[in-house]
């Protein structure tokens, strides 16, 4: 450490002397007032406004617009190492899940319906897909998924 204090006490090292030789032959070329900062607000004319929102055709309905949503889960479903089956028809692979007020339904392919409540509407948005269509009624969106 102290050896390098002395070698920087000799003087400036060739490096150095360098850039402070190009320095002073380059600050002729520099343009007067560039880097200075103007103490004028420059006033430009405002950019022209750009409705960049999607077109109605391409625009989804928000969560809070939807009254629910459902997803096909055709593997058997396992909650807790424990394989779930339909209460009334024993049936336990081709669901519909359904998401709506924060519950979570299974569906099985007769139609049964039961509430799972060891499922939330954090594992439905992690497991669904984007949606691929909406529909006016529930009805609608059973024959859209083949149900």
């Amino acid at each position: 450490m102290f050896h390098r204090i002395r070698r920087r006490a000799k003087g400036p090292s060739e490096a150095q002397r360098q850039f402070a030789e190009m320095h002073a032959r380059l600050a002729d070329q520099v343009p007067p007032g560039f880097g200075v900062p103007t103490t004028e607000l420059q006033h430009s004319e405002p950019a022209a406004v750009v409705d960049d929102f999607l077109p109605a055709e391409l625009r989804v309905p928000s969560h809070d617009q939807l009254d629910g949503r459902m997803m096909p889960w055709k593997q058997p479903l396992v909650l807790d190492g424990e394989m779930v089956a339909c209460a009334e028809c024993g049936e336990y692979r081709d669901w519909l899940i359904l998401s709506t007020r924060d519950e979570i339904w299974l569906r099985c392919r007769a139609g049964h319906q039961q509430q799972e409540t060891r499922l939330d509407t954090a594992w439905y948005n992690r497991h669904a897909g984007p949606a691929d269509a909406t529909h006016a009624t529930f009805e609608d969106c059973l024959r859209h998924l083949g149900h």
